[in-house]
């Protein structure tokens, strides 16, 4: 699977099959993410893995009582060790440390995509609740849990806002009027080579 197939891919899936993820497979989708950026190579992300069910359940609750997340064998909750990028970057390491955890997540996604499961990135829950049933120190923050297994789930293509109304050129409010993209260049090369033949 290419690049360009992971990202289109990609759902948020929320029905997963009774389906052991071995993990093994787990710890291949994880050693190729923690490649994802962070901000000085500092690597502030640690994860909880989590397959035991009563644990499962206790995250769900905690995540607002969303209990499809127990269905997902796996939950890999992503934690923000932020203390050293605070040192090393003082007032703006908080916000550096989180963007690092949310760069790491997606890469997870990502690569789980190009592996043949499905993932949810869940937000809502109550941190604290989460420490407490994982054991997590209070220097550690939990950013993310992401559900992870064999989708049981047939997901529609993802709707997307075009790139005129998301962008701007050089400052706020200049409209880009298109972009090329590769696709339209191998096109465009396309029709030239059948003038000249």
């Amino acid at each position: 699977m290419q690049l360009k197939d992971s990202i289109l891919g990609r759902r948020s899936i929320r029905r997963y099959k009774d389906r052991e993820v071995p993990l093994s497979l787990v710890g291949e989708i994880i050693e190729l993410a923690k490649h994802a950026p962070s901000s000085g190579n500092l690597q502030n992300w640690r994860f909880v893995i989590v397959t035991d069910m009563k644990k499962r359940e206790k995250l769900a609750e905690a995540s607002l009582e969303q209990y499809w997340m127990v269905e997902a064998p796996i939950h890999i909750v992503v934690c923000n060790d932020y203390e050293k990028v605070k040192e090393h970057y003082g007032k703006m390491g908080r916000m550096y440390s989180i963007q690092n955890c949310a760069a790491v997540a997606y890469a997870i996604m990502l690569v789980a995509q190009e592996k043949g499961l499905g993932t949810c990135w869940v937000g809502a829950f109550d941190p604290e609740a989460v420490q407490r049933e994982l054991n997590i120190p209070e220097n550690m923050d939990p950013e993310i849990i992401i559900t992870l297994g064999y989708s049981n789930d047939k997901k529609m293509p993802a709707l997307r806002e075009t790139l005129h109304y998301l962008s701007y050129f050089e400052e706020w409010g200049n409209r880009v009027k298109s972009f090329s993209t590769v696709d339209d260049v191998k096109k465009k090369l396309k029709s030239i080579k059948k003038r000249f033949k």
